[in-house]
């Protein structure tokens, strides 16, 4: 059984082992596969991983003795699994493996725009403290949580574990979501429509999927709906937000700021606006990359595999 990862360094750099997929058949691993040899690197493969090369309808259909497609990422977009389901191809996906790692980045977020640790650990080594005639000094407002409220759009595993966070730090928590699970024993928290979350939010925090009805859900009229002193963190897909949308405001302090660690197009383009706007952190999509959320997204890989192996296929996304 031939099986191929097709960019494999994202999620094992170097610093993780391939051991248990070597266990399971000939595996060929490339780093990267640019989109026009995805065939090339996969041809005769039964098995191919997939974290962000694209396999659509028209790679699938030329890769005739395919029989499953495990992507290494929760979101499967880059996969027609329509196509796949034509040719009775299993897609599964690694739905859980970085939800603490997401939540624990959200608030690596939101502590730097309240803090704004690096720019003062910067100009302490630039010498301003040495120089300053007071024991103390701070460059930007500094803002405490405790009684803040957090609006989180998107209540499942991560939006939860995000929710607890801001009540350990003493924050009241709205949520918005279209199915809402049980949450009668949390307290200083409420379930509201939308506008609401917008209007009361002090930080609105993103953790929803990505559908045609979430794409661009973060705009100038939702923008405008919120408080001039909250901010707006994402760490779920950037095409929640329209870029354009978002700078504008950051520029003309309709929100005080916003922390990013995903964009519309990834890597961003260098005409993005939000590179060069006001009061906006970017970090370069790895909220889910600490090296605990990766062992856990390999072995869950493997275990997809292996139980797709044995028959019992799990975590399949187009059933």
């Amino acid at each position: 059984m031939r099986i191929v990862v097709l960019d494999g360094y994202t999620l094992n750099p170097g610093d993780l082992s391939w051991e248990r997929l070597y266990k399971l058949g000939e595996v060929a691993i490339f780093d990267h596969t640019p989109f026009d040899k995805t065939v090339e690197h996969a041809n005769g493969a039964e098995i191919v991983f997939t974290n962000k090369t694209p396999l659509g309808e028209a790679e699938i259909s030329q890769l005739e003795g395919l029989k499953y497609i495990g992507v290494l990422a929760t979101g499967y977009n880059v996969v027609d699994v329509d196509a796949a389901k034509k040719r009775n191809i299993i897609v599964t996906n690694i739905p859980t493996y970085g939800t603490k790692s997401v939540a624990q980045m959200t608030f690596a977020l939101l502590l730097e725009m309240t803090q704004h640790v690096q720019h003062h650990s910067d100009v302490v080594h630039n010498g301003e403290w040495t120089s300053c005639r007071d024991f103390c000094f701070w460059k930007y407002p500094l803002i405490e949580l405790e009684g803040k409220t957090m609006g989180i759009i998107g209540f499942g595993r991560i939006g939860q574990s995000v929710a607890d966070i801001a009540q350990a730090f003493g924050m009241k928590v709205l949520g918005f979501d279209k199915y809402k699970s049980g949450q009668s024993g949390r307290k200083d928290f409420k379930w509201v429509e939308l506008d609401e979350l917008l209007s009361e939010s002090d930080v609105v925090s993103l953790h929803c999927p990505l559908f045609p009805e979430t794409k661009g859900m973060i705009n100038k009229v939702t923008l405008s709906k919120m408080k001039k002193t909250a901010f707006l963190i994402n760490t779920s897909r950037g095409p929640l937000i329209v870029d354009e949308d978002l700078s504008e405001a950051l520029n003309k302090g309709v929100i005080a700021g916003a922390g990013l660690d995903v964009l519309s197009t990834e890597p961003p383009n260098a005409g993005n606006p939000l590179l060069t706007c006001r009061n906006c952190l970017i970090t370069p999509h790895i909220s889910w990359a600490t090296r605990e959320a990766r062992v856990r997204l390999m072995n869950i890989a493997v275990d997809n595999l292996e139980a797709f192996l044995a028959k019992y296929p799990v975590n399949v996304v187009n059933k």
